[in-house]
């Protein structure tokens, strides 16, 4: 797959987007070990974007969410219950934590979680959490399913 790049600013403007869920299905939670993906699109149709969804295999607190733009470039990713990240730099960042697309980097680097993530510890507040960070103002229908707390 080519790698498609991004401006800083092309990025920025990407996560400040709003999205929208682009049909009306109702997706489940993936149980352990799956994953889920979700088509968004921007308001005004232009842009379409995907919602990651992933549950680890034995640990059902590692969730990973991700959003996309333009199918291969990830503009933000939030790691719950993962292992720890080293940044370009060397510092290591605990988990949880979140990557914020870098121009140059892509979503290599890692930060702290901002204070806007009410409860990083529920997975389903977290996602709840997640699509406003990313701007998603519609979100769409998400069963909980039977492995989410």
């Amino acid at each position: 797959m080519a790698e498609i790049n991004l401006t800083q600013a092309e990025a920025d403007a990407l996560i400040e987007m709003e999205k929208q869920r682009a049909d009306d299905t109702t997706h489940s939670f993936p149980s352990l070990g799956g994953s889920l993906v979700v088509p968004l699109v921007s308001v005004n149709g232009r842009e379409n974007f995907l919602l990651d969804i992933s549950q680890g295999r034995i640990d059902l607190a590692k969730v990973k969410y991700q959003n996309r733009a333009r199918q291969a470039v990830v503009l933000v990713r939030l790691d719950l219950n993962a292992a720890p990240h080293r940044n370009p730099d060397g510092e290591e960042i605990s988990c949880p934590h979140i990557h914020i697309f870098q121009e140059g980097f892509g979503d290599k680097w890692a930060r702290p979680v901002p204070e806007i993530f009410i409860d990083i510890l529920d997975p389903w507040q977290s996602l709840e959490d997640f699509m406003n960070f990313c701007n998603v103002i519609e979100p769409p229908a998400i069963q909980r399913g039977l492995f989410v707390a």
